[in-house]
């Protein structure tokens, strides 16, 4: 006797993340923050993160509940390794079960290749460092519950490609060697987990922005950058709502190890 075959999901259910709990890592930075709001939308209770609780609170208390989720602010600092688990366990205490990691902090380190030490170099690789702890926290977490689970790696376009050196000539210090090898580091480490973690139901991908400049960037360093990238200009942040939705959700269930590059096409020249 044949059975009845599932219904298939709308688009909608798809992306929909009511009843998701969403821990973000660097929830107040100028992309966290917007891709915080992104899975609010999409209904899922988020763990707005950062080193200084306050400010990750504050994150919290403003990110809309269109379907009564509760969120809130943590401490977590992908920077402490050894640490992790502690604040791990108190945020799941805290929150409850977690089913999605996005792991966006990050730790800048902006001397370049010229006159970066050995220590500087070692302490910007410290995220990568946090980002697997983190990632293998939730897996355990996930295959503990018996649960599936998303994983979100926060990459670049400078995990993909190297800079233009005259782009940062005379206006500022070249993209950091430490960045680019840290970033590059993510990508690849994204394929290894989603390989290993496959069969336990643990999906992990990378969302690689291209640039994506605060406001305090320098004018000039702007007008070259939109000048490297075939739409002439730089991204926004919202332009990162849809794709961490996306990875997060079942619209992506049968995708792991991949990285997903938002960059307006630069590195497609």
């Amino acid at each position: 006797m044949s059975q009845t075959p599932k219904p298939e999901p709308t688009v909608s259910q798809l992306f929909d993340l009511t009843g998701k709990r969403a821990l973000i890592t660097g929830s107040t930075g100028y992309l966290g923050s917007a891709m915080s709001r992104a899975l609010a939308e999409a209904g899922a209770s988020v763990i707005a993160t950062s080193r200084e609780l306050e400010k990750a609170q504050a994150v919290a208390a403003a990110l809309p509940s269109p379907h009564g989720a509760k969120h809130i602010g943590a401490a977590l600092d992908q920077m402490t390794p050894d640490l992790l688990d502690e604040q791990f366990a108190r945020i799941v205490d805290q929150a409850g079960p977690i089913d999605i990691l996005i792991n966006n902090g990050h730790a800048a380190e902006p001397a370049d290749w010229t006159n970066i030490t050995a220590e500087q170099f070692s302490t910007q690789l410290t995220n990568s460092t946090g980002y697997f702890i983190l990632a293998r926290l939730l897996r355990n977490h996930a295959v503990e519950r018996k649960s599936p689970a998303s994983i979100v790696m926060l990459g670049s376009m400078y995990g993909v490609v190297g800079s233009y050196p005259d782009a940062y000539e005379g206006v500022c210090a070249a993209s950091s060697v430490a960045y680019h090898a840290l970033k590059g580091g993510i990508v690849h480490m994204t394929r290894h987990l989603g390989v290993y973690w496959a069969k336990d139901q643990v999906r992990v991908n990378c969302l690689s922005p291209g640039p994506f400049p605060p406001e305090r960037i320098s004018p000039t360093l702007v007008a070259r950058l939109s000048a490297k990238s075939p739409m002439g200009r730089m991204g926004i942040p919202a332009e990162l709502k849809g794709s961490v939705v996306f990875l997060a959700s079942n619209a992506s269930s049968y995708m792991t190890g991949q990285n997903l590059i938002i960059d307006g096409g630069w590195t497609s020249w």
